[in-house]
């Protein structure tokens, strides 16, 4: 503490117009100044070091003007309390809308793919029945041309039974071979739907567990 004061009395002695004018920036600045520490113990504490009145002012002074200019460079770069309630609220504000926005989102995900899923089960049932209807036709078709086959070959002279007998026999052939036709167009058909609609099932699942 000896060797400030003494730093602080060479500092006045070598420029003692500093002293005053701080002596009468003290007077100028007292009334607008927030004092931070106690003035009137540090001005007495500087003249038992041996300061004069009006040296320990004028330091005192300056010292007040460091340290309020301190505090306020420091309280203008802190957020207030109401500044951090209002980011807080916000942040709150946007959270709970992106929660809303991805429930919405996830609702309408769910909505798409289970109208989807009716759709293509509408479309399976539409293809089965376009099949069952294709094969009653040609089911249709074949004992439609047999009868005429058979009642034609009726009206034909009795010399040709043998003839009619080896034509019904080509004929049952035929039969058989189109069942068999029919049974393998069964099962090719079924064969694809089972494929299609486990695909669908897969490309479902797939997607659900991806969205969970």
């Amino acid at each position: 503490m000896l060797s400030a004061v003494s730093a602080l009395r060479a500092v006045t002695r070598v420029h003692p117009p500093v002293s005053q004018v701080k002596a009468a920036a003290f007077h100028r600045t007292a009334a607008r100044l927030d004092f931070h520490f106690d003035t009137h113990h540090f001005v007495q504490r500087l003249e038992r070091e041996g300061l004069n009145r009006k040296q320990a002012e004028g330091i005192m002074a300056a010292m007040a003007e460091v340290v309020d200019e301190s505090i306020r460079n420091m309280t203008a770069n802190m957020v207030t309390k109401a500044d951090q309630e209002k980011h807080q609220y916000k942040q709150q504000v946007d959270f709970t809308q992106l929660k809303s926005e991805l429930h919405m989102t996830e609702k309408n995900d769910l909505a798409m793919m289970k109208s989807e899923n009716e759709r293509l089960v509408a479309d399976i049932e539409k293809l089965k029945q376009r099949l069952r209807e294709e094969i009653y036709r040609t089911q249709s078709g074949v004992r439609l041309d047999l009868n005429l086959e058979k009642g034609r070959m009726r009206d034909e002279s009795s010399g040709q039974e043998l003839k009619i007998t080896e034509v019904d026999t080509r004929i049952e052939q035929e039969i058989a071979g189109l069942r068999t036709a029919i049974q393998a167009s069964k099962a090719t058909t079924l064969q694809y739907l089972v494929g299609f609609v486990t695909g669908c099932s897969a490309l479902l699942m797939a997607y659900v567990r991806f969205r969970a």
